[in-house]
């Protein structure tokens, strides 16, 4: 059995929802032909927010607003 954090299911769980969101509402976004924030923000932002050790989701929309749209966009 694997004993490494990142792979708890309560973590991987928190990821899938917080990649949920995430792609939901920014993956789509279209800007002159091309997707308006990459694919890889959004993985990042899922990613750092897990391992920061958040428990839920709540906060994660404004989090990527904040932190990686004006990065990536």
């Amino acid at each position: 059995m694997n004993q490494d954090w990142r792979y708890d299911n309560d973590r991987l769980k928190l990821r899938e929802k917080v990649l949920n969101i995430l792609l939901t509402k920014f993956g789509g976004q279209i800007d002159s032909g091309k997707p308006k924030y990459s694919t890889q923000s959004i993985y990042e932002c899922a990613h750092d927010w897990v391992s920061q050790g958040h428990k839920t989701h709540f906060g994660i929309v404004k989090y990527f607003e904040a932190y990686y749209a004006k990065i990536y966009s």
